[in-house]
C-alpha cells in the first residue's frame, strides 16, 4: 500500500527502499497520541489510515480499485487495493521483511527518502498509520499480491504470529489488510456503515478516476462508488443536500494539472453559512489550513477586483470579506509533495506556502469567469451587496439601542446572571452552569473582573424543530439570550455580543453532556454565527480526582482514569474520589481545574460539516423517534453497564 514503503527508480519498490525512524510500544500505551482518542472517532481513523495508503496507490498511478468490506459482526475491516503490494524481501540492514518492518516499526516507510521513490504525493506520509492500526488491533492479517505470488503474515496487538508465509502462485498484484480492532483499547468496536460509506463517497468524488466497492455485510448492502464527474460534481450534491438555493445557476470549476495539482469548485447559495471542504492528498482536512485560506483571499480579491474594473457604485456600503464569502460552497483539493499536517489526524495543513499558491491560481481564474459570465457575476453581487446590507442594518439596530440606554449594558440583563466587572469583549467569558447550586460555585471560584456565570434552572429546552420564537418563549433560553446580547434567529446581531467566550459548564455525567448537546443544538440552529466566528466552548470538569501520596491527578472521565491508573507505578496507592456534580466540588478545585485559563482544558466547539451536524442534531433531538430508536438499537450493544450513571 502506498504509505507503507518506499520505492525507487523507475517506479520500481524494493525492500532496500523502506527507511526505519524507529519504535513502537508506546502507542498502545499513549493511543490518542495517534489516533486522536479512543471513541469512534478514533476507531474510524485506523479505518482511514488503512485506506489513506490505498489511496495513495491510485494517486501516485498504480491502482485504480479498492474494496472495503465491513464484516458481519460489524467488528472487523478488510481494505484491498490492486497496487503494486508491499515488498516482503528481508530488509538488507533491518534483517526483517518489508512488510513487518512496515507494520511493526514506528516511521517505517517509503516517504522519508530523497530518491524518486514512485511517491509524488502522498497522504500516509509520517509512516506510522500502519504499523498503529496493527498495534491497536486485536488481530491483523496482511495479505501480499506481488511477483507472481501470493503472501501472508498473521499478527495479534502488534506483534507477529509467524514469519511471512508464502501462499503460492498468483496472478495480479495488490496490497489486502484485515483488522480487528482491539476491545481492550476501544470503547467501541462496532463500525459504522454510514461514516464509512460517506468517507468512502467523498473519495470517489475527490479522485475522479478511482472505483470503490463497499461491501456492507453487516447490514447487507453493495456500493459501487465511482464518480467521474470529480469535484463539479462533489458540489452539486453538497448544495442540493444544503438545502439553499443556488444564487446562479452555473458554478466555478478550474483546474491545474501542472506543479502542484489544484482543483476548486464552488457557489453562491443563499445560505447565510459557508461551507468548504478541503482535501490534501486527497484527505479531508476538516480544520481547513493554508491551502483554504488560500482560496478564501482568493474569494475575496476576485470579487472586489470585478466591482472595480467593472465601476459598480455600492453608496455608503463597505464591502467585506464575510460579505462576499456569505452562502459560498466550496470544494477544493490540492496535491503537496511534501504536506506539513497538524498532528497525526491530518485535520489542518500547515505548508506556508499552499496560501500564496492556491491564491495565486484561483483568484484570476475566478476573475475571468467573473468577467465573462457577467449575468451570473451580477446575480452574485447583488447578493453580495445584500448581505452587507443586513450586517449593517443590524449594526444599525444594536447603534440605537446602546444610544437610547446610555451609560450602562446592564439594563434589562437576567437577575441570576452574575456579570464580570470588565466591558471588554475580547477579554470576558460567560460560564452557563447547571443549576444554582453548581452557579453558586463557579460564583465564589471564579474571577469576577473578566468571567461571568449564568446559572440554568429548570428543564432545558429542546429546541429542534421550533421556530426562534418558540424558542424565545421559554425563560431559560430567552435569559441566555439576553445575557450573551445577540438576540437569536432573524433577529441576531453580532455586534451585540457581549463576551467572547460563552462556555457551557455542566456537570461530567449523562445528564449534563444531554444539556450540552441541547444547548449546541440551540446554538447551531439559532445562533450559528457564535460558532462560526469561534465564541462557542465546552469546559471540561474533572469527574474524579485521584489522590496517589502527595501528588493529585484529575480525571475528566473513566477512560481517563483508567488511564492515569495505568500510568502509575505497580505498588502505588490511589485515593479516587467522584465527583457527584459541580454542586458538590468545593470551589476552590472547581477554579484549579475548571475555570482558571492557566490550568483548565477547554474544547472550541466547530463544525466540520453544516450537513453532517444537520443529520446527527435531527437524529438525536428531532420529532421523529423513529431515528432515534434505530440509533439505540444500532448502539445498545455498545453500552457497558458500569459506564451508565445510574
Amino acid at each position: 500500500m502506498g504509505a507503507l514503503g518506499t520505492a525507487s527508480r523507475n517506479g520500481q519498490y524494493r525492500t532496500e527502499d523502506i527507511q526505519v525512524l524507529e519504535g513502537l510500544e508506546p502507542v498502545r500505551k499513549r493511543p490518542a497520541m495517534y489516533i486522536g482518542g479512543v471513541d469512534s472517532k478514533g476507531l474510524h481513523h485506523l479505518a482511514w489510515e488503512i485506506l489513506d495508503n490505498a489511496v495513495d496507490e491510485y494517486i501516485n498511478g498504480y491502482a485504480d480499485h479498492i474494496t472495503v468490506i465491513l464484516h458481519k459482526a460489524g467488528d472487523a475491516l478488510t481494505v484491498t487495493d490492486n497496487g503494486r503490494g508491499i515488498p516482503v524481501e528481508i530488509h538488507p540492514k533491518h534483517k526483517k521483511s518489508g512488510l513487518e518492518l512496515v507494520l511493526t516499526v514506528l516511521h517505517a516507510g517509503g516517504k522519508f527518502g530523497e530518491t524518486d521513490s514512485g511517491y509524488v504525493h502522498s497522504g500516509g506520509l509520517h509512516g506510522v498509520g500502519a504499523s498503529v492500526v496493527n498495534a491497536l488491533s486485536r488481530k491483523l492479517v496482511a495479505t501480499v499480491k506481488r511477483d507472481g505470488f501470493e503472501y501472508r503474515q498473521a499478527y495479534a496487538r502488534g506483534v507477529p504470529q509467524s514469519k511471512v508465509e508464502k501462499v503460492g502462485p498468483f496472478r495480479g498484484h495488490g496490497t489486502s489488510i484485515t483488522f480487528e480492532p482491539d476491545e481492550t483499547i476501544f470503547k467501541t468496536t462496532r463500525f459504522d456503515a454510514d461514516t464509512i460509506k460517506a468517507r468512502l463517497e467523498d473519495m470517489s468524488f475527490v479522485h475522479a478516476g478511482l472505483s470503490i466497492t463497499f461491501k456492507d455485510e453487516h447490514g447487507g448492502h453493495t456500493y459501487e462508488l465511482a464518480n467521474p464527474g470529480g469535484l463539479p460534481a462533489f458540489l452539486q450534491k453538497l448544495v442540493k443536500d444544503g438545502g439553499k438555493p443556488a444564487v446562479t445557476e452555473a458554478a466555478f470549476s478550474a483546474a491545474r494539472e501542472t506543479g502542484s495539482k489544484i482543483e476548486v469548485a464552488l457557489q453562491w447559495t443563499e445560505s447565510t453559512e459557508e461551507t468548504y471542504r478541503s482535501y490534501v492528498n486527497g484527505i479531508r482536512t476538516p480544520n481547513g489550513g493554508t491551502h483554504e485560506n488560500g482560496l478564501k483571499g482568493a474569494l475575496r480579491k476576485a470579487v472586489n477586483s470585478y466591482i472595480e474594473t467593472h465601476d459598480i457604485k455600492i453608496k455608503g456600503l463597505k464591502i467585506t470579506s464575510d460579505d462576499i464569502r456569505e452562502g459560498v460552497v466550496a470544494v477544493l483539493s490540492v496535491f503537496v509533495r511534501e504536506p506539513q499536517f497538524e498532528g497525526q489526524t491530518k485535520q489542518r495543513l500547515n505548508n506556508p506556502e499552499m496560501d500564496a499558491a492556491v491564491d495565486n491560481f484561483a483568484r484570476p481564474a475566478l476573475e475571468a469567469w467573473l468577467n465573462n459570465n457577467k449575468t451570473a457575476a451580477d446575480a452574485i453581487i447583488g447578493r453580495i451587496v445584500l448581505a452587507a446590507k443586513a450586517r449593517e442594518a443590524s449594526r444599525a439596530a444594536v447603534s440605537e439601542v446602546k444610544r437610547k440606554t446610555p451609560g450602562s449594558r446592564r439594563l434589562s440583563l437576567p437577575g441570576k446572571l452574575a456579570d464580570c466587572k470588565s466591558t471588554d469583549r475580547d477579554h470576558t467569558e460567560l460560564f452557563i452552569v447547571e443549576g444554582d447550586s453548581a452557579g453558586g460555585s463557579a460564583k465564589q471560584g471564579r474571577n469576577n473582573n473578566t468571567q461571568a456565570v449564568l446559572p440554568l434552572r429548570g428543564k432545558i429546552l429542546n429546541g429542534e424543530d421550533l421556530p426562534t420564537s418558540r424558542v424565545l418563549a421559554n425563560q431559560e433560553m430567552a435569559d441566555l439570550v439576553t445575557a450573551v446580547g445577540t438576540s437569536a434567529g432573524d433577529r441576531f446581531h453580532y455586534d451585540g455580543l457581549r463576551y467572547g467566550k460563552i462556555i457551557l459548564l455542566m456537570d461530567a455525567d449523562a445528564d449534563g453532556h444531554h444539556i450540552t448537546t441541547l444547548m449546541l443544538d440551540f446554538f447551531f440552529r439559532h445562533a450559528p454565527e457564535l460558532i462560526r466566528k469561534g465564541h462557542v466552548y465546552i469546559a471540561q470538569p474533572p469527574l474524579y480526582r485521584i489522590d496517589v501520596g502527595k501528588e493529585t491527578h484529575w480525571a475528566k472521565d473513566d477512560e481517563h482514569k483508567e488511564e492515569i491508573l495505568a500510568g502509575l507505578r505497580a505498588n502505588a496507592k490511589a485515593d479516587i474520589t467522584r465527583f457527584k456534580g459541580l454542586g458538590e466540588m468545593p470551589f476552590k478545585v472547581l477554579a484549579q481545574t475548571t475555570l482558571d485559563p492557566r490550568s483548565r482544558t477547554l474544547l472550541k466547539v466547530e463544525i466540520d460539516s453544516n450537513l453532517d451536524a444537520h443529520d446527527a442534531f435531527k437524529e438525536l433531538l428531532g420529532r421523529d423517534a423513529e431515528h432515534r430508536y434505530k440509533f439505540i438499537m444500532e448502539k445498545a450493544d455498545q453500552a457497558i453497564a458500569e459506564e451508565l450513571d445510574v
